[in-house]
């Protein structure tokens, strides 16, 4: 008798809690068994079902940022005119290429924002030196494109910070029943 496999399963949201526990950067399946428990050939099997299903995409370390001297996190909004297609490609080439960015998202809400854009910088000044170097500079028409702009600096003390994992699997078990 077969067993069908859904990612949203107990056995493989434990599964995946477990993968976020420290030092987990590659599965080791004794650790996987001891932390949740299930038999290794159900780890194996979940661990090939969740990568076939685009759950699972990689493996990694997790890294404090700040010891690397990067200290400031960086949100900026922005309220772009889509309709200045040529500098909103450049924009998004720059942004793309631009290491310290690190999400680019289109967003809804209230207002007129529909941009949203992450980034890591030592301090506020190397902020304001790559803006105005890698944008203002390089992207002709880039105040056309730019109709308002919000920047936040995430500041100490953070009252929450855990990986946005996490929280998926804490909302998936509520909804099942599993927690």
């Amino acid at each position: 008798m077969s067993i069908k496999m859904n990612i949203r399963d107990e056995a493989r949201i434990r599964l995946l809690g477990a993968l976020l526990k420290k030092r987990s950067v590659h599965p080791n399946l004794s650790e996987l068994q001891k932390e949740t428990g299930l038999h290794k050939a159900t780890i194996k099997a979940s661990l090939d079902f969740l990568q076939k299903q685009g759950v699972l995409v990689g493996y990694g370390p997790k890294v404090n940022f700040k010891n690397f001297g990067f200290k400031l996190e960086v949100i900026t909004i922005l309220q772009l005119d889509l309709s200045e297609e040529k500098v909103f490609s450049e924009f998004l080439t720059q942004c793309t290429s631009n290491p310290s960015v690190y999400s680019v998202s289109s967003i809804i809400g209230s207002g007129n924002w529909n941009m949203m854009l992450r980034h890591y910088y030592r301090d506020v000044e190397s902020y304001h030196a790559d803006w105005e170097k890698n944008f203002s500079k390089k992207i002709p028409g880039l105040f056309r494109l730019v109709k308002d702009r919000q920047v936040f600096y995430l500041a100490e003390p953070h009252y929450k910070e855990s990986p946005r994992t996490n929280s998926v699997i804490e909302l998936v078990l509520k909804e099942q029943g599993f927690g």
